[in-house]
């Protein structure tokens, strides 16, 4: 019988926590208070710091709620269960989605230089802005002119909400319950909660001793990294924003760019570091042998690009340019196509190793039925009906079921939009029924084998401009039924280690809908009503916005029947060079046993990533396996992700609070416009 053979380190992953033998109802009336929370505090401000700095609060919106509700229980002398504690983690990331937000830079593009100035504002559908300039300078949401778009958008967010539910689990059963993948990252938010609760099992009384504590004093350690670091790197920047109307930044945001000054030895490569702390911990968290190959997969690119420079392929860049000119103009000469070759060789080599994964597996199976034998704990098909007992499981049906509803209104809602082009229905039939469904599924094997995702760029551009559609720019903003619905499959994962009914999650995602909804289309419209967005109080939109708007705009004229970038830079031969490198790379790797993750950490580094977070997460890496490891063992594994979730809740206080004194001075100074 062929035995099921895992890497070393994956197999560490996998036994870092067990799955309990119960599982709790999580969804209450704490969740939904908390849910309510988020919305109401930590939504705007989420918004707000997006339009300042260019990142939202993220993971801190979740570990301040947390935290928060914890404190507030337990001294209402009342302890929360695991389930209660990781869904109030999970109602507080998806009301952070703000699918509102997205409005607030449809008003900017549709009345931008680039958009007016190459004839696109005019062709803009209804249902992305008005382009009525009398109804754009009123600055209010709430008229007829902005009701298509904001139905829109509540049908995306709907049928989005029922895809990402259904779908990511069933894909999370294949993964998980028959290919019985590790899922290496699900323990690092599992392991913050669980040192939530022992926190509280501690104060109580009876509690268990301090011993058995130890997660929450690993947690309270990073937590106080992240809340000094934070304060420096975020909090003064944003508060000193606030009162002196200039930000003063001590470390540099978002990195320290080197290219100018490496360029005559270094041509055509981007160099410099981030210096975020939290990248560093992150290099301890992940797996060590995709790091190692990330960096290898950097090293490549700095030795490739001066050549590839020097024979005349990266012919765009010139000396001076910094790292963004440099990642753009290497994108459009070379990268662009490359890049999609390799994801085309990481999704072949992905699909090969499902397909051999399943075979295997069923072999075994089947010899297991004839021999009478239970091996690795199976001793019935891939139903599961009884070990995972109270889990919360629903039939295999409901999940196609909802998927082929979701699915079919997409592609009827756009079809209407764009009077039903045959090009454009084969393409949205294709997504629907092959793409989104087969990528999700190799990405639901890859994030439960090595943490990884696939990704093909530009998949979407090149099928409409395949499609033969030239009426317009309308094909750009049709709800496509395209999305990676696998690499949610983590988070169910994580909802088993918690012992979290599955059930509960879906109970949470019926009440999340109209608070998301809600929450978002009212922020936006109050922050809109402040001021012109962008503006001199909006740093990151006023420098970027315009930039990333003609960036779009290059796509977008592909289909008016004019010269687009995207056709310049989509080149076969650079294309099919990447497929054979990415499978003569997988194929060495393979002949040298070497670990698998160490090939995904390589195509991440293959210009594929911003270089300068490469250097600070191998760093931490090699400080996290040959000294950290070596003092602590085998713990060290258990430790490193506590100590990550407890920093970044750390640097989300000190977030929170600064952007709260940046709001409020906002709300309350008037200031002329």
């Amino acid at each position: 019988m062929a035995a099921r053979k895992f890497d070393k380190e994956v197999e560490e992953y996998r036994s870092l926590m067990e799955v309990p033998s119960e599982f709790d109802e999580g969804f209450n009336w704490t969740s939904l208070v908390g849910a309510l929370f988020v919305a109401m505090l930590m939504v705007p401000a989420g918004m707000y710091l997006q339009l300042l700095a260019g990142f939202g609060l993220g993971p801190a919106a979740q570990w301040v709620t947390v935290v928060l509700f914890i404190e507030v229980a337990r001294r209402a002398h009342k302890n929360l269960k695991r389930a209660e504690v990781f869904v109030l983690f999970y109602m507080a990331s998806a009301v952070m989605a703000q699918p509102f937000s997205g409005l607030l830079y449809n008003q900017f593009f549709a009345q931008s230089r680039a958009a007016t100035g190459l004839g696109i504002s005019e062709t803009l559908p209804q249902w992305f802005a008005p382009t009525d300039p009398d109804v754009l300078a009123r600055r209010d949401f709430f008229c007829w002119a902005w009701m298509p778009a904001i139905g829109l958008i509540v049908f995306q967010t709907v049928m989005s909400r029922i895809n990402t539910s259904l779908l990511s689990y069933g894909l999370f059963r294949l993964a998980s319950d028959v290919e019985k993948l590790p899922f290496p990252m699900a323990p690092v938010g599992a392991q913050g909660i669980m040192a939530l609760v022992e926190h509280q099992a501690e104060d109580s009384p009876g509690g268990r001793p301090a011993e058995s504590s130890w997660r929450w004093r690993v947690f309270s350690l990073g937590g106080l990294m992240g809340m000094a670091f934070g304060a420096v790197y975020l909090g003064l920047p944003t508060i000193s924003a606030a009162i002196l109307g200039k930000p003063i930044t001590i470390i540099p945001i978002p990195f320290v760019d080197w290219t100018d000054k490496t360029s005559e030895f270094l041509p055509a490569v981007a160099t410099g570091m981030c210096l975020d702390l939290g990248q560093f911990i992150v290099g301890m968290v992940l797996p060590f042998w995709a790091m190692c190959g990330s960096f290898l997969g950097w090293l490549c690119t700095a030795i490739a690009n001066p050549i590839l420079y020097h024979v005349g392929i990266l012919k765009s860049w010139e000396v001076g340019d910094d790292t963004v000119k440099t990642l753009f103009k290497n994108n459009i000469d070379f990268y662009f196509s490359f890049g999609i070759g390799v994801a085309i060789a990481l999704a072949i080599v992905g699909f090969w190793q499902v397909f051999k994964g399943i075979r295997t597996r069923r072999a075994e199976v089947r010899k297991q039925r004839q021999m009478r034998v239970a091996v690795d704990g199976l001793s019935e098909p891939p139903a599961m009906s009884d070990i995972r007992k109270g889990r919360g499981d629903i039939r295999g049906a409901y999940v196609i079921g909802a998927y082929v509803l979701t699915a079919m209104s997409y592609i009827l809602l756009s079809g209407y939009q764009i009077d039903w082009h045959r090009g454009v229905m084969i393409v949205l039939v294709f997504f629907g029924v092959f793409y989104t469904p087969l990528i999700s599924y190799v990405t639901a094997r890859m994030e439960g084998m090595a943490g990884q995702t696939v990704r093909i760029p530009y998949v979407r551009e090149a099928a409409f401009m395949l499609s033969g559609y030239s009426g317009g720019v309308e094909v750009w903003f049709l709800p496509v039924p395209i999305a990676n619905y696998g690499r949610r499959t983590v988070f169910w994962r994580q909802a088993e280690l918690t012992g979290t009914r599955f059930r509960s999650i879906w109970k949470a995602d019926i009440v999340l809908v109209p608070i998301v909804l809600a929450s978002a289309v009212f922020f936006a419209q109050f922050i809109w009503s402040l001021g012109p967005i962008p503006g001199p109080e909006y740093p990151f939109a006023e420098r970027m916005w315009e930039l990333n708007a003609a960036n779009q705009s290059i796509i977008y004229t592909a289909t008016l029947g004019r010269y687009s970038a995207f056709e310049e830079a989509f080149r076969p031969v650079y294309l099919g060079a990447g497929v054979g490198v990415g499978l003569i790379m997988f194929g060495t790797l393979g002949l040298l046993s070497a670990p698998s993750m160490m090939a995904y950490g390589m195509i991440r580094g293959l210009n594929l990533t911003l270089p300068h977070v490469v250097l600070p997460q191998f760093i931490g890496a090699l400080i996290g396996r040959y000294y950290f490891r070596r003092k602590m063992g085998l713990k060290w594994r258990q430790y490193v992700p506590v100590v990550a979730a407890g920093f970044f809740c750390g640097q989300g206080l000190i977030t929170v609070f600064s952007v709260g004194v940046n709001f409020l001075s906002k709300a309350v100074i008037k200031t002329p416009f």
